[in-house]
């Protein structure tokens, strides 16, 4: 083909096109490059979605090139997923916002380089701390060398090669710049996967293939990668450590530009990992933090916060490995004849599942890291056989995202907002299908706030707590207040929690076993509590929950 001197509208939606499909060849292996134990997500998979997101918002826009690169910015922000597809849709939104004013429309070779600097300087505006060794490094020295053929009157093609060359460069020293790549013997994900970005432009200006996918070839063993996730956390563009904080905060901002700095400074004091992109009123939010409160305070404060998400770090990739399983090998929904009133309950565990379906109720796949989306909850509402539909999130976080859905349907829907399994248990089992969508609201709600919850899991590093010392590998007794007990066994944490939780006029006790969980163990409790706790009926049912061993519903 013939080589091109300057790029079009459709042109750029041809390289948008090629990068999606680039990312999404070489999305595995740019995830097994990340060594981080707990990241946002893994790094292949986000910038995939993100992208897939702008070649959606491509859809359907014909025009001239200001409408094309403006539909790629937007679609890159409103579609970002997680902390590498955040500071990803920074950089096409600084590049866009500078080729989306070449002038004639037709993009030459300076301008290309300038939009690479501008995206750049705009990744690590965006980013709190920014740190070396990450996509922010390989981005920076690739507009450098565009930059540096651009002004020594170089054609299109050529700033895009001296862009890659440079980039590939500093891709290969990130385990330089970061020891834990170097321990691990791999390159920068995030780097990696941007440099594809250039791999489609040459690919539209010079017909160069795109490469196969082949970044696996440095990846440290699987041993060896478990030993750094003990050591080290960090994110695209940042630096940190997995005792340091706890929750991923994301969200949409409508506030004014004017008012971002002073956000920007709030959020510098109570976390880390923040990236805050956009512009022109509408903002990408992200950060690290233990305290959730005051980070979607601050936003309140100064605008309208919507699509919040709250991810719980610790917890994210056990969760993600069953959900995806569960995605893989899904139990089909029972044929159901209509009622008045439908339910809607989300959850994670083969066993749990089986139970909220016997309660009647349709079930939709998701939990504590793996939060289904406005979207994937609105199509289980829309299957739902009736035109009234209760919501259960049985979790926290899920409790804002489902109190969109309403909105977006003609159906009537209501949300009881569960948090935890044994509530949502407790709520089924005030379920009428045949009683009005009211009724139904109250009474479940009702029986959901009668259960005392709490649940089991394992310390994953040192920590303290107000009942003492935890050490990484003990099992800790949680209630909905906090940490009641820490001790070496999962039978006795939870005999420590049962002794805090149960009241004089408690009849019963539902222990949901999980993953981790044993007859042995159960047993124990069991014995505990017809020794120290005459007249308390226990009833065990296998849930198949990852990370807890087990839940607790005292009613």
């Amino acid at each position: 083909m013939t080589t091109l001197e300057r790029l079009d509208a459709d042109d750029l939606r041809r390289v948008i096109e090629a990068f999606r499909d680039a990312l999404q060849a070489h999305k595995d292996g740019i995830n097994r490059l990340n060594v981080y134990p707990v990241p946002d997500g893994d790094t292949g998979s986000n910038m995939a979605l993100t992208l897939g997101s702008v070649a959606a918002e491509l859809d359907g826009v014909d025009g001239d090139l200001a409408s094309v690169c403006k539909a790629i910015g937007h679609g890159a922000l409103m579609g970002a997923r997680g902390n590498s597809g955040v500071i990803l849709s920074q950089i096409l939104r600084g590049l866009t916002q500078t080729l989306a004013a070449a002038p004639d429309g037709a993009v030459d070779g300076p301008t290309v380089a300038e939009g690479l600097v501008v995206a750049a300087r705009g990744a690590y505006e965006a980013v709190g701390n920014p740190v070396e060794g990450t996509i922010l490094t390989v981005v920076r020295e690739a507009s450098e060398g565009a930059k540096a053929a651009a002004d020594g009157g170089a054609t299109l093609v050529e700033v895009l090669d001296a862009a890659s060359a440079q980039g590939h460069d500093a891709l290969a020293r990130t385990p330089e710049l970061l020891p834990v790549l170097a321990a691990a013997g791999v390159v920068d994900a995030g780097g990696t996967g941007l440099l594809l970005l250039l791999d489609a432009f040459l690919h539209v200006v010079d017909g160069r293939p795109v490469p196969e996918a082949s970044v696996t070839e440095a990846v440290a063993d699987a041993g060896h990668v478990e030993e750094l996730q003990l050591l080290a956390h960090g994110d695209e563009g940042h630096a940190g450590g997995l005792a340091d904080l706890r929750y991923e905060v994301m969200y949409l901002l409508e506030a004014p530009d004017e008012a971002i700095g002073a956000f920007k400074d709030v959020w510098a004091g109570i976390g880390d990992s923040i990236v805050v992109v956009g512009g022109d009123g509408l903002w990408n939010c992200h950060i690290h933090t233990d305290d959730i409160g005051p980070a979607i305070e601050a936003a309140i404060e100064i605008g309208k916060p919507s699509k919040i998400r709250v991810t719980d770090l610790l917890e994210e990739v056990e969760e993600e490995r069953w959900v995806r399983e569960a995605e893989a090998h899904p139990e089909p929904e029972p044929e159901a004849d209509p009622v008045t009133t439908a339910v809607v309950a989300i959850a994670t565990g083969d066993g749990i599942r089986r139970i909220f379906h016997s309660l009647g109720a349709r079930v939709l796949t998701g939990g504590q890291s793996m939060n289904p989306s406005t979207a994937q909850i609105l199509e289980a509402v829309e299957a739902a056989n009736a035109d009234h539909v209760v919501i259960l999130p049985n979790n926290k976080n899920i409790i804002a995202v489902a109190e969109q859905v309403d909105a977006t349907t003609a159906k009537s829907v209501r949300v009881v907002p569960t948090k935890g399994i044994p509530e949502g248990f407790a709520a089924l089992m005030a379920y009428d299908p045949d009683a009005p969508l009211d009724d139904n609201v109250d009474g479940m709600a009702e029986a959901a706030a009668n259960v005392v919850a709490g649940e089991v899991t394992q310390a994953v590093r040192d920590s303290t707590c107000d009942v003492g010392p935890i050490a990484e590998g003990d099992f800790l007794g949680i209630a909905r207040d906090g940490i009641r007990a820490v001790a070496p066994t999962t039978a006795e944490a939870t005999i420590g929690l049962l002794e805090h939780l149960l009241a004089d006029d408690h009849e019963i006790v539902t222990l949901i076993e999980g993953e981790g969980s044993s007859a042995a163990e159960t047993r124990k409790v069991v014995l505990w509590l017809e020794e120290h706790r005459d007249g308390v009926e226990a009833e065990i049912h296998h849930g198949g929950q990852p990370l807890y061993p087990y839940f607790l519903g005292i009613e």
